[in-house]
């Protein structure tokens, strides 16, 4: 059976479920209210990148590497910029359409395309280093270990490729489902194994060094009788700790914490999301589907703070930036939520809406709006 992709942010599943059971949609954007303002984002610089994500919003994530910013447009325009003084590095034209978010390491910049190909550049120049061709358009950011880059594609497929070369090295397949997100999973990559999640709710442990399977596990499992209703896609990164626990999201599924060697699940609760979530100590902070924002004891799973302020506003996935929790909304708001109480302490409207995850470094956050917009903010106290 052909697979179908459903191309609208996934909080619009809701609506559509609603529609198809002629009841209203279940999370309707809330509107903004005043807040204590503790926190301010002053915008140090910014400049355009092309023309953005395009009308499909294409997840065109930037990257930090040693104080560079490498940002791209989906028409196939890559920068580098540097990060303290937004001064331009380089700037190349690829000639084909980027779909997928940009990963930069050891001194190259990874990138998929929506005709299937997987693009490296040099860090420092722009210029191409290979190019190669894998099963389907990429839309999660390559990920890569010592050895090799792991490409995961929207047809289900993981590719492994010579991180130097771009030669193939071998090629895991999954089952589809007939409807899925507008997205895929992003692997997480260590040197010896990969673990991927699928939009068949299964997650899967790779051996990086033959591509196959060590154990996988069921995660959601499909309910309801229509296909929207039966979604139980992972389009979520796990997240993986220095300790070997694993914690995975899925969308009408469960959130896990997993022993990351044998799959034993170590605590589990309902939640519905297809975000990534982030660990910042010991507590790990979560959107789901709802777009409230939850900070959990990461060993227990025990829920310390749930903020409904933001529900409906199609969140991102939470960045860490000075203590407070940042996501960005559909208006093009940034919000700061206070860590330890998740209370709303800053807010600031930067232009276009905000799908792509803001990437925060010390006191300072990056932000790229859908249409291409790309703005350094300090983040100081109000008052300083």
């Amino acid at each position: 059976m052909k697979t179908s992709t459903l191309f609208l942010p996934a909080v619009l599943v809701a609506i559509l479920a609603g529609c198809a059971g002629s009841v209203e949609p279940e999370y309707a954007p809330r509107e903004l209210t005043d807040i204590n303002s503790q926190v301010e984002l002053d915008r140090d610089w910014s400049q355009g990148i092309g023309e953005g994500l395009g009308v499909a919003r294409y997840p065109i994530t930037p990257a930090l590497d040693d104080g560079v910013l490498y940002a791209a447009d989906q028409t196939g325009l890559v920068r580098a910029i540097d990060a303290a003084t937004g001064e331009r590095q380089w700037q190349v034209e690829l000639g084909t359409p980027i779909s997928s978010g940009l990963r930069a390491v050891a001194g190259r910049v990874y990138l998929g395309t929506r005709n299937g190909e997987v693009v490296a550049l040099d860090q420092s120049s722009g210029e191409e280093q290979w190019r190669a061709r894998v099963s389907s358009e990429v839309l999660a950011p390559p990920q890569a270990n010592n050895r090799l880059l792991i490409v995961q594609s929207v047809d289900g497929a993981v590719t492994a490729l010579d991180r130097t070369t771009g030669e193939e090295q071998w090629v895991y397949n999954s089952s589809e489902p007939a409807l899925t997100l507008r997205g895929t999973g992003t692997p997480q990559v260590i040197d010896q194994v990969t673990f991927a999640g699928f939009a068949n709710g299964r997650l899967v442990t790779l051996d990086n060094r033959s591509g196959q399977a060590l154990w996988d596990m069921r995660v959601a499992v499909p309910q309801g009788r229509s296909e929207v209703e039966r979604l139980v896609d992972l389009d979520g990164q796990p997240l993986l700790t220095r300790d070997g626990r694993l914690y995975v999201t899925s969308y009408n599924g469960r959130l896990l914490a997993l022993e990351a060697t044998s799959g034993e699940v170590l605590w589990e609760r309902e939640s519905s999301s297809y975000l990534s979530p982030m660990l910042v100590g010991d507590t790990l902070y979560t959107v789901n589907e709802a777009s409230h924002v939850l900070a959990l004891d990461a060993l227990s799973g025990r829920v310390i703070w749930e903020s409904d302020a933001l529900e409906g506003r199609w969140l991102t996935s939470p960045t860490f930036v000075d203590g407070r929790i940042a996501v960005g909304d559909y208006e093009g708001y940034i919000h700061l939520l206070d860590a330890r109480s998740g209370d709303l302490v800053g807010r600031r409207n930067v232009g276009d809406g905000i799908s792509l995850e803001p990437i925060g470094n010390g006191q300072r956050l990056y932000v790229m709006t859908n249409d291409g917009e790309l703005s350094a903010f300090d983040v100081s106290a109000t008052g300083n």
